[in-house]
């Protein structure tokens, strides 16, 4: 029996396991749908039309690709070996995509790019400090970029860093306990602006039907035009709004 995973990126080592038989197929790139639910909500056209995109915990990788297929040139990181290794597997003939192996904070601090959309769904902007990634994510966008990232719709009064254990996820025992930060949407507005983003959009997309778990779904830009050196600065050393714990 394996050994419970010792770091985060060992628990996403873990995530999804394949329990059919073979070789497990690659997933079938043909929908981009930030709720858990096809066919509902909005799709791609909160990106606009990018030409440079970055996924941040792209996990299988069929949303990096159906972007790709569309004439983006997207990069999509992950901190999962496993998770990186078999998207690169699956995806070898893609030319327009590439995963890239890193933490998505370092990689933010040390790649110079500017990119015309950064997103996250269901990712790590779900499972990242806000008050780390944010700044990151502002200096990394182009000019009139855009910010997108969607995750399940917190639960009434309970926000900020929450415990998250591995029988939540796949219903296995002993698993490391991992972090999501989930707030309020008027909570995302008010770090996404602390953060330097203007034109907060942050929403609950009620779940249909008779289901009972909604999604939060934010989009956000940033105007470095309007950013002086100095406001840069204070962008990136912002402290974080203060929300209940």
């Amino acid at each position: 029996m394996p050994r419970p995973p010792l770091t985060p990126a060992e628990y996403w080592n873990l995530y999804k396991p394949y329990r059919g038989e073979g070789e497990q197929p690659a997933p079938a790139p043909d929908r981009f749908e930030w709720t858990q639910f096809p066919d509902h909500g909005p799709g791609p056209e909160l990106l606009g039309t990018p030409r440079t995109v970055l996924e941040l915990g792209p996990g299988e990788g069929a949303d990096a690709v159906y972007l790709a297929r569309r004439g983006a040139q997207v990069t999509a990181v992950d901190f999962s070996a496993y998770q990186v290794e078999r998207a690169r597997r699956w995806w070898a003939n893609e030319p327009n995509v590439a995963f890239v192996h890193a933490d998505v904070c370092d990689f933010l601090v040390t790649e110079a790019t500017e990119y015309d959309a950064i997103y996250s769904m269901w990712g790590a902007a779900w499972f990242t400090d806000p008050d780390q990634l944010l700044p990151l994510v502002a200096k990394r966008l182009a000019p009139g970029g855009i910010f997108v990232f969607s995750h399940a719709e917190p639960a009434p009064d309970v926000y900020g860093p929450q415990r998250m254990h591995g029988k939540w996820l796949e219903g296995r025992e002993r698993e490391l306990t991992v972090l999501r930060w989930q707030y309020a949407p008027h909570m995302w507005a008010e770090l996404l602006k602390r953060h330097g983003f203007d034109d907060v959009d942050a929403r609950i997309i009620p779940p249909p039907g008779d289901e009972a778990l909604g999604t939060l779904l934010v989009r956000a830009s940033v105007d470095r035009f309007c950013l002086s050196d100095q406001d840069r600065s204070q962008t990136r050393s912002a402290t974080a709004v203060t929300v209940p714990r």
